[in-house]
């Protein structure tokens, strides 16, 4: 653990501006005041914690990550409860998988219980930007930086540590989305960095986002890169499809999937409440199949950000997969409640993933 040395802003945003931005945020568009940051350096290890007004960044034009990408982040939120108090969700997990990245991009790895620290000290002195209606929070966006300056293809040996935060509504809208299947581009291969939380695994996905886009789809979903066949994951977000027996099947994790905290919430919340989750491999054309035979009932997207989006409909050159009538079904709206309902403090937290913050 570091001390913070608090440096608050001098240009607070104003109350009254604050409460507008608050009252319908926009995702990923309004900032809070302060920003955490923690430099590390070889040898000198992690030190210069501090809370400060947030403001941009000034690097190198040689920082190594402008030219070899290392960099990694995480996607977290803070509520404000059911009791007042503000607490953020399951963050030792956010921690871990950070952790996690760190160590498979060669970068330093930051000690599980600073990132926490860090956190709460933003969140503590930017409380008054946790917003309190239906479906608000506060976005949190830890992330690091390689920012040695050098011109060489090796691991860093300088790094910044950040956290910003952002209030934020649905990330979606309330209706069901629809989702192209990309068959060109692919996410991840065994032995890459899908299971690394990196810039670059999203860089690669944009184009076939656009793609989606393109096809009047919301979010694209790709497939395995060895055979095109098997279902992985979205553009930034985990799946999961119902089956008319009641059993869920989510793709496994293996190397090419990231390890959602909100897929693992949702497969223990499942468990809870008398839902099958299995494991296994998911082949597009039997979701295609089962969509209109009705062996496939629903799917849904999971991810910190959407938290759970019904799937209306997959779209591909061939055609089209329509999940029941293509509206939210009642089981993604189930569990979708079931899991707000922890993180807001309107139903027991039964596995103690709530962390207070204030």
């Amino acid at each position: 653990m570091l001390t913070f040395s608090i440096e608050k802003t001098d240009t607070p945003t104003d109350a009254k501006k604050r409460a507008e931005w608050l009252a319908n945020p926009v995702f990923g568009r309004i900032f809070t005041d302060h920003m955490a940051i923690i430099r590390y350096s070889e040898g000198k290890g992690w030190h210069d914690a501090k809370i400060t007004a947030r403001k941009p960044l000034s690097i190198d034009p040689a920082s190594t990550v402008l030219h070899y990408g290392q960099e990694i982040f995480e996607g977290m939120k803070a509520y404000r409860g059911a009791d007042g108090h503000i607490k953020s969700f399951r963050p030792e997990a956010n921690a871990e998988r950070f952790a996690a990245s760190a160590r498979r991009m060669g970068m330093a790895v930051l000690p599980e219980d600073l990132f926490v620290q860090a956190v709460d000290e933003l969140v503590r002195i930017d409380q008054d930007w946790v917003p309190s209606g239906e479906g608000q929070s506060l976005y949190l966006r830890p992330f690091m930086i390689s920012n040695e300056v050098f011109l060489g293809v090796k691991p860093s040996t300088e790094y910044l540590f950040i956290v910003i935060g952002c209030p934020v509504g649905a990330y979606f809208g309330s209706g069901a989305v629809s989702v192209w299947v990309s068959e060109f581009f692919t996410r991840a291969a065994i032995g890459g960095t899908g299971e690394a939380k990196c810039g670059g695994n999203y860089a690669g996905s944009l184009v076939a986002q656009a793609e989606a886009k393109e096809k009047g789809c919301d979010q694209v979903l790709f497939l395995d890169a060895r055979e095109r066949r098997y279902v992985e994951e979205m553009g930034g977000m985990n799946i999961m499809f119902v089956r008319n027996d009641g059993k869920i099947v989510t793709p496994p994790l293996g190397g090419t999937i990231l390890r959602g905290i909100t897929r693992n919430s949702i497969i223990r919340l499942a468990a809870d409440n008398g839902i099958e989750v299995l494991e296994e491999p998911v082949d597009i054309e039997e979701v295609f199949s089962g969509a209109a035979s009705g062996k496939y009932t629903e799917a849904f997207a999971c991810g910190t950000a959407a938290v759970l989006s019904p799937i209306g409909k997959l779209r591909r050159p061939s055609g089209e997969a329509v999940f029941g009538n293509g509206e939210p079904g009642p089981i993604a709206i189930k569990l979708k409640k079931i899991l707000t309902d922890v993180q807001s403090g309107r139903a027991p937290d039964k596995h103690s993933w709530l962390h207070d913050i204030v």
